[in-house]
């Protein structure tokens, strides 16, 4: 029986797959994944071509029953990009959908297409599974401070995550996931398509996001919604103009929000539209999930909840020593240890040596935690905690309050350097309104009547646009 999908052997004619017109039943996923997996046998790492399909899903469950490391490659990878993949993983195959056509850095590796139909299962099954320390994905990151790193993620911290989240949110095999995240991430591929594989539910993926496409899903079964805070921020605007998009979400089992902080104003606009609030989870490629809002609690909005079964968490200052948190202020690094731990960066021991301050794994994201438990993230360590007048600033507390502006659309925070306050703090705005955007000063007198002096913006910029990735984190080094 299958260690990570315990469920998807059982014959079920319930769909697993629905990705636009195409539905596959557990029963048809599993006997193309085991077909597949059977042609894998005898390869060491396989890269993905992970386009928003079925055939990635189909890939990435037979390269996990065959024990074959799984590559998700980004199909908007520059060429350069592409050409350090290639050499520091050294994938012996690429997969992908039939008619595809590959940049030149994959069109070399030997390629095998990844059918939806396979027939009647092979005798004998799917070989069998590793153990829960074998790597299940090399996933590589996003490369801010050097070429992208490998993160090897093993079965276990898959297993381990998959099965926390089942916990905080109450996940079962009744449940429809609808998302139109990338397959290329952890958030689109482990927990959009592995998670509902792993419950024996089922993955509905929209293949390009859409505020009616959304609500279409939601309204045909869908029972919960995973998206990024630019999704968020889109339905809130779409819920507030469309009884019937404001009616799909309310009526969704579980309003999910990741990969970066969803800014309060967003939250508050949902819930007034539909009555629902979204909940935050916190985790990142090398430690999956830690952390998460849970589905039984009460509501903590503005949080990413409280640490996952499993896992530990603490906060630690400058020198590495424990703060012991608590009053909703003190703010700290994040560091985790526990089963959902990446095993190491591939190839690259230093970089994981650094990575970690004995068995706890240094994140670089800086929080503080309230009475009950509940983490807020304040901001990256690099580029989100801002020393200013012998102040720590986090970007993120500025950010929510300019978003509170009626005339700011978008708003992020970064630091310059200034000689007498050692940094300073810089706001970028992209306006409702470009005719006329708010002034600079009546943005900077708007924080300084909410929160403490120091943490107004001595400096305001006016953009068309944030540079964004394809989670939508915004880029703050190029704003830089």
């Amino acid at each position: 029986m299958s260690a990570l999908f315990p469920e998807l052997a059982d014959g079920s004619a319930k769909p697993a797959l629905h990705f636009g017109d195409q539905i596959l039943s557990h029963a048809r996923l599993h006997a193309a994944a085991v077909a597949l997996a059977r042609r894998l046998a005898g390869h060491g790492r396989v890269a993905v071509w992970a386009t928003p399909a079925p055939e990635t899903a189909v890939a990435a469950v037979a390269c996990l029953l065959a024990g074959v490391p799984v590559i998700p490659v980004n199909p908007k990878s520059g060429a350069r990009e592409l050409v350090h993949i290639v050499t520091d993983s050294a994938p012996s195959l690429i997969l992908a959908p039939p008619g595809a056509v590959l940049p030149e850095a994959l069109a070399a590796l030997p390629r095998l297409d990844t059918a939806l139909a396979a027939g009647d299962e092979p005798d004998g099954g799917a070989p069998p599974e590793p153990g829960p320390e074998h790597p299940a994905l090399i996933v590589y990151t996003s490369g801010t401070t050097g070429p992208p790193k490998g993160v090897v993620v093993p079965h276990r911290a898959v297993a381990a995550t998959l099965d926390a989240l089942a916990d905080a949110w109450q996940w079962t095999g009744e449940d429809v996931v609808v998302h139109a995240l990338p397959l290329f991430h952890v958030h689109g591929l482990v927990l959009g398509v592995l998670g509902p594989l792993r419950r024996g539910g089922t993955v509905r993926h929209l293949g390009r996001f859409s505020p009616e496409g959304v609500a279409d899903a939601l309204s045909d079964g869908g029972t919960m919604l995973f998206g990024v805070p630019t999704m968020y921020h889109r339905l809130a605007e779409a819920a507030g103009a469309d009884d019937r998009i404001a009616a799909a979400l309310a009526g969704a089992r579980l309003l999910v929000s990741g990969s970066a902080p969803l800014p309060r104003t967003d939250h508050e606009r949902i819930e007034a539209a539909t009555g629902r609030r979204v909940i935050e989870r916190y985790g990142m490629t090398e430690t999956m999930m830690n952390t998460s809002v849970r589905a039984d609690a009460p509501p903590a909005t503005g949080t990413v909840g409280v640490p996952l079964p499993g896992v530990e968490v603490r906060l630690v200052d400058e020198s590495g020593r424990p703060v012991a948190g608590g009053d909703g202020e003190t703010v700290g690094e994040i560091q985790v240890r526990g089963p959902n731990l990446f095993t190491e960066y591939l190839g690259r021991p230093d970089a994981t040596a650094a990575a970690f301050d004995g068995d706890w794994f240094r994140t670089g994201d800086m929080a503080t935690r309230d009475a009950a438990g509940c983490y807020r993230i304040v901001g990256r360590k690099s580029t989100d905690l801002i020393k200013s007048g012998g102040y720590k600033i986090g970007a993120g507390e500025i950010e929510n309050v300019l978003l509170t502006h009626p005339g700011v659309a978008e708003a992020a925070v970064t630091a310059a350097p200034d000689p007498d306050l050692g940094e300073r703090i810089v706001a970028w705005i992209v306006p409702r309104d470009e005719t006329s955007p708010p002034s600079a000063q009546e943005l900077t007198d708007h924080v300084a009547g909410q929160l403490a002096s120091h943490k107004r913006p001595r400096e305001v910029r006016f953009l068309a646009m944030l540079p964004r990735n394809d989670m939508g984190k915004v880029l703050k080094k190029e704003l830089a």
